[in-house]
């Protein structure tokens, strides 16, 4: 199997998917928007895009079966498995603020191979397969190697539909915003993750997510040399609903006071 063909086509169907709703925000009516569930937001954008993935990573690997965010296509398990999220960061999307993505992860059994993480409005294409390494725009990237937790930029997800872990994780953010050179919130945990393995923050935290959010960044870290885990060290996280995901050199520290504080 060439994962670096895969990989390749893959990208070109994430763009296909971040023009097209890149044109749609220019006209974007927030009164078509769609409730969920709670804090559960979603358009016809979305579904849309999906369907342009879909389509589109069918034919590069006919084989494989599909994880969606939206539904656009029944999962059936295979040894093989697309993991899409068409439009990561729908609430920035629906209210303008120029920070969502395109998601997209291939995995094999419990193991994402191939990660390609699309920030639409900055163009930057974000993507890597097992043994080639992390790349963004045709330049390889590398996770930071700052040791100190007091010299690092970290970046998190504040919870919005799950609070069963809000005082642990109000504790956790206390301890950091003492102790780092502060905390982001970007409305994308893809391009947490992308923004982690390019040097951009030196680690990145956050629970209550589904795979569709992190199993593109997750391989994009680990080919970067970075670390990714649950919170409670495991390496197999993509349907964890936690997740660490940080550069070598920060993680012990940073995980440390992340175990220490949703211990049970």
């Amino acid at each position: 199997m060439n994962l670096q063909s895969i990989c390749t086509q893959a990208c070109s169907v994430a763009k296909e998917a971040g023009q097209f709703i890149k044109e749609e925000r220019k006209n974007f009516d927030a009164n078509v928007v769609e409730v969920k569930s709670f804090n559960q937001l979603v358009s016809y954008v979305d579904k849309s895009a999906e369907e342009i993935l879909v389509k589109g990573l069918a034919q590069i690997f006919p084989e494989a079966g599909f994880i969606t965010e939206e539904k656009t296509i029944a999962t059936e398990q295979k040894e093989y498995m697309w993991v899409i999220d068409p439009l990561d960061g729908t609430t920035n999307f629906i209210h303008n603020l120029p920070v969502y993505s395109v998601s997209i992860g291939l995995m094999h059994h419990q193991k994402v191979i191939v990660g390609v993480v699309y920030e639409i409005n900055l163009d930057e294409l974000f993507y890597a397969w097992q043994d080639g390494g992390a790349w963004l725009n045709g330049n390889q990237i590398r996770v930071k190697t700052n040791p100190e937790l007091g010299k690092s930029l970290l970046a998190t997800g504040f919870p919005y539909y799950d609070f069963k872990a809000m005082e642990q994780y109000l504790n956790t953010l206390k301890h950091l915003m003492k102790n780092t050179q502060g905390m982001r919130r970007m409305g994308s945990a893809a391009v947490d993750l992308a923004y982690t393995a390019c040097g951009r923050f030196d680690g990145f935290f956050e629970y209550g997510l589904s795979p569709w959010d992190i199993a593109g960044g997750i391989c994009l870290i680990e080919e970067a040399g970075g670390i990714v885990t649950d919170f409670e060290g495991n390496g197999n996280c993509v349907f964890g609903k936690a997740i660490i995901g940080a550069s070598s050199a920060i993680y012990p520290e940073f995980s440390g006071v992340i175990q220490s504080n949703f211990k049970n």
